[in-house]
């Protein structure tokens, strides 16, 4: 997988480097795969699909992948297991006119990991990661709090765009609490 660099502009504050992240920080930087990191630190590690659903994309996500903010899009919203417990909430956004050709299973995943599927093929290209601490006003801090116990101060999230021919997926992955424990 080739990385290449993106408009800085769009990043909506997201960050080029985390700060202020001690516990975590290793899962949060590396750019490899992390289901396949996932996969080899949880043995009963899973996908628990929350829904998969046409939706609006946000200011953001729509400026990044460069679409209308009327336009519809595939949002997956997914949970990622280990040892029982969601570690990531994942939100990726689909624009349906990527889901075709290579990519047309993407929007039937079920609960089969996305990583899996795009860091598979050699082709597909990677936006730099962004990085944003998300406080509890932020929507996708509220979407992953549904899924916690307890209510951190914050959470730390990324993102970053695939993309193969012209195809792009915004993919987010926010990471919980239990990650810094193991």
């Amino acid at each position: 997988m080739r990385i290449y660099p993106h408009n800085s502009q769009l990043r909506a504050n997201w960050l080029i480097k985390p700060f202020s992240v001690l516990s975590y920080r290793h899962w949060l930087v590396n750019e490899t795969s992390l289901t396949a990191r996932l996969q080899q630190r949880y043995a009963d590690f899973r996908v628990q699909t929350l829904s998969q659903q046409t939706a609006k994309p946000t200011k953001d996500e729509a400026a990044l992948l460069k679409l209308k903010l009327s336009a519809n899009v595939n949002v997956r919203q997914v949970l990622l297991i280990g040892k029982g417990r969601p570690v990531v909430y994942a939100h990726s956004v689909l624009p349906y006119a990527s889901l075709r050709g290579e990519w047309a299973k993407l929007g039937r995943l079920g609960n089969q990991p996305l990583g899996a599927t795009l860091f598979s093929n050699p082709r597909v290209k990677r936006t730099p990661l962004t990085y944003k601490k998300l406080s509890c006003n932020h929507d996708l801090y509220q979407k992953a709090l549904q899924h916690l116990d307890n209510r951190p101060l914050y959470l730390w999230a990324r993102r970053s765009i695939f993309s193969l021919k012209c195809a792009k997926i915004l993919v987010t992955e926010v990471f919980l609490p239990d990650i810094q424990h193991d």
